[in-house]
């Protein structure tokens, strides 16, 4: 009888309350994601502006890592939901098993990486020899524990596909909250613990994920879940590799292209000033807040998507979408007064250097008049990757950061200097709004004529 309440309330319960109580656990989880992140870069800021730099250059790194764990994860959490819709909870079950085979090579390929190669990774970014030294003994211990970072993202995809999001939010909040407060222990080397400086912040975030992992574990592997892994009847199946990655692989490059993305915005106003650099890591740390929660909502609206498009239910598809983009713009309207008013007080949340105030206001400015329209365009980008749909995704992200931001922040900076380069970031956003709108018009039409037709057959 559980199983059925499960299996059912993604294609019965009203949509509202249906989708807040589905993203209501994920966004709250996300907020507290993205408070972990700020706090870390303000315990790191209390070091040096350096040290904040070195951070900053790291952060393309780490964002390969999420992009891997996020791609297989999105792609996991569609796919499930689209087979626990169709009624086969069988395959759904062993596609679960495939991906977590699937993260504990990453893990372990993305540690020999890392214990062998950080130092020449590094000076991909930098050849400030200060900045190196900082950057290679932060990564080094993140890029050596992926394991940990890889597994519980993935895990709790796992869980949200079958429209679980409670679990997910713990998992989350477990790791966030004894990440923040172990990181001034190791850091600043209080009471008992020894003063590490970077590699403190990076062995608190390692440590945390661990715990946090184990806790999801021991859910995923319960016996309370629609999903039941069993892997010891682990059957390999490559159409469900096929049926990840359709989603994924888009997902996942979509990902990689943010962190290329921010490597080479890095590189650009690092010509103009070094102190900018430490500007960029305390924008894309500080829209985390303004973007996290829309990201959350995603958790839920996601599996109602996907169950109501394999359920072949179009009503339910329509009025989640409709509801979704109301949220997300609501969300990022209220991001983007708060970074118009307060710009001066985020900045100085991490250092109190004047240069990098003059510089993060004027940026934080300009970079959120794109906040309004990028809620939506998230939400409309997860629609394609609901429907298993993730290449439109992945085309529209790279014209977006590749094709648009990148040359036109290039361009402004050279024709009109660092202070108006960063409309690059509203500029693009715009343009990328307007081609999604098209594409995903045609493609919820085409969705809905073949809908209508399957349940004429």
């Amino acid at each position: 009888m559980e199983t059925k309440v499960k299996e059912n309330k993604l294609g019965t319960e009203a949509i509202v309350p249906l989708l807040l109580k589905l993203s209501i656990p994920s966004i709250i989880g996300m907020v507290i994601q993205a408070l972990y992140n700020v706090v870390d870069s303000i315990y790191i800021g209390r070091l040096s502006t350096e040290a904040l730099s070195a951070l900053s250059l790291a952060f393309p790194i780490q964002m390969v890592l999420i992009s891997i764990a996020v791609g297989t994860g999105v792609g996991t959490s569609s796919l499930i939901s689209r087979l626990l819709g169709e009624k086969k909870e069988h395959r759904a079950n062993n596609a679960a098993e495939h991906v977590i085979l699937i993260t504990f090579i990453y893990g372990i390929l993305v540690g020999l990486v890392g214990f062998f190669y950080s130092d020449i990774i590094f000076r991909i970014f930098t050849s400030d020899p200060v900045l190196i030294d900082l950057g290679v003994e932060y990564t080094r211990i993140i890029l050596v524990g992926s394991l940990a970072l890889f597994f519980p993202i993935v895990a709790n995809n796992i869980l949200r596909g079958e429209g679980n999001t409670l679990m997910p939010m713990l998992t989350m909040l477990i790791g966030a909250i004894i990440n923040i407060v172990l990181d001034p222990f190791l850091i600043f080397g209080i009471g008992i613990f020894p003063k590490l400086g970077v590699a403190g912040a990076a062995y608190a975030t390692v440590f945390a994920r661990i715990i946090s992992g184990i806790f999801i574990a021991l859910i995923l592997f319960s016996d309370k879940n629609q999903i039941k892994l069993k892997l010891e009847e682990f059957e390999f199946d490559f159409e469900i590799l096929k049926g990840i990655y359709q989603v994924g692989l888009p997902a996942m490059v979509m990902q990689l292209l943010a962190s290329f993305m921010i490597a080479v915005v890095n590189i650009i106003v690092g010509g103009y000033n070094a102190t900018a650099i430490a500007v960029v890591g305390i924008y894309f740390r500080l829209q985390s807040f303004v973007f996290m929660p829309v990201f959350g909502l995603n958790q839920g609206y996601m599996p109602i998507i996907g169950y109501n498009y394999g359920h072949n239910k179009p009503d339910r598809m329509k009025k989640t979408m409709k509801y979704g983009f109301l949220i997300a713009l609501i969300f990022t309207t209220a991001g983007f007064v708060i970074f118009q008013i307060f710009p001066e007080q985020l900045i100085r949340l991490f250092n109190k250097d004047q240069k990098l105030i003059e510089i993060g206001v004027i940026a934080l400015k300009r970079i959120s008049l794109a906040f309004p329209i990028i809620g939506p365009a998230i939400i409309g980008s997860s629609t394609f990757q609901a429907l298993g749909k993730g290449l439109p995704s992945l085309i529209l992200s790279f014209l977006r950061q590749m094709i648009l931001l990148l040359p036109i922040m290039y361009l402004l900076g050279i024709f009109f200097g660092l202070d108006v380069l960063w409309f690059a970031f509203p500029i693009a956003e715009f343009i990328g709004l307007i081609l999604l709108a098209f594409w995903l018009s045609k493609t919820l039409k085409d969705v809905f004529t073949t809908m209508k037709k399957r349940k004429l057959n």
